[in-house]
Order: structure tokens, then C-alpha cells, then sequence
């Protein structure tokens, strides 16, 4: 059995309700799944004024030196103007003992992603690849094998992209 950890940032909870998805797929081929989300960086009046709600109770946050127990990762990514936003690149930074130590060395890593049409989805997970290259992790991304079908229909918005799924 495969331990594989969902890291997640979700400020209204698009991402969230990606990786409850995922997680039922992984689940259902009996591996093990567990649901993380990184710390919140904004103060709470930000969050107010954005009528962010309140952070999932059963989604805890996971510290970098937790990722040591996992063999896989999964990582849902927000897009703010074609980017990730700064929870996970401080999430990202804070891996630094990790890269250090090998402890991600070859580990699988997928991303996802959650934007709007034209929101930059490419551009996100394409950010995350460099510190996905210097854990020396190998990344899994969706591709076109098996969902080219899907994928190239055009007669209904699509969830996913080559590089990984998508809500838009």
C-alpha cells in the first residue's frame, strides 16, 4: 500500500473540494490517502473582508517534516494572476531541510489546479516545477494518454489539462 499525502491551499474551497475527489479515486485502490492544507499567511481581517470561510476542521496542517512519512504527493495549487500563491511557495521554502537531507529524492509528485478560463492553470503548475526539481522529485503529470478522448471534446467545458486537473 501506497501512503500518499494531498497538500492543499483553499481559501473558498475549490481546491478542497478537488482533493476530496482525488482522494475518493485514491481510495478506491487501496491506498492510503490523507488530506493536508498549508498554513494561512493572511490575517484574519483580510480573510474577513474576502468573506473567506473558516478552514475545513478535518483538513490539518501539515508541516514539511511530516512529507518524510509519505511515499507520493498530491498538490492542489490556487491560481493568483498565473502563479501559486504565497501560502504554498512559503510551504515550498519551508522544505528546505528536506531538499538538504534527500527527503524527497524520487518521491511522485501531481499537481492540480483551480482558476478561471484564461486564469493562468498552465503557468501555476508549470511555477511549481522548479521546486518540484530541485527535491529531485519526479513529477506525474496527467498527460494525454488516457484522456485524449475527454480532453479534446469541445462540446463541454473540460476539467484538466496535460498538466493536471482543473476547475475552472
Amino acid at each position: 500500500m501506497v501512503k500518499i499525502a494531498i497538500i492543499t491551499y483553499s481559501v473558498y474551497g475549490h481546491i478542497t473540494l478537488l482533493a476530496r475527489e482525488i482522494a475518493k479515486g485514491i481510495e478506491s485502490t487501496g491506498n492510503e490517502v490523507s488530506i493536508f492544507r498549508v498554513a494561512e499567511t493572511l490575517p484574519q481581517d483580510v480573510l474577513d473582508q474576502i468573506h473567506a470561510p473558516p478552514p475545513p476542521k478535518d483538513i490539518p496542517v501539515i508541516s514539511a517534516d511530516e512529507m518524510k512519512n509519505y511515499d507520493a504527493f498530491i498538490i492542489g495549487i490556487p491560481t493568483r494572476f498565473g502563479n501559486a500563491p504565497a501560502q504554498i511557495t512559503n510551504f515550498f521554502d519551508s522544505t528546505g531541510g528536506l531538499w538538504q537531507s534527500g527527503g524527497l529524492y524520487h518521491k511522485p509528485v501531481g499537481l492540480f489546479t483551480s482558476t478561471s478560463s484564461g486564469g493562468g492553470k498552465e503557468t501555476t503548475l508549470r511555477s511549481a516545477l522548479s521546486w518540484v526539481t530541485h527535491q529531485g522529485m519526479l513529477y506525474v503529470p496527467l498527460g494525454y494518454a488516457k484522456v485524449f478522448g475527454e480532453l479534446a471534446d469541445i462540446s463541454a467545458n473540460q476539467g484538466a489539462s496535460p498538466w493536471g486537473s482543473v476547475l475552472s
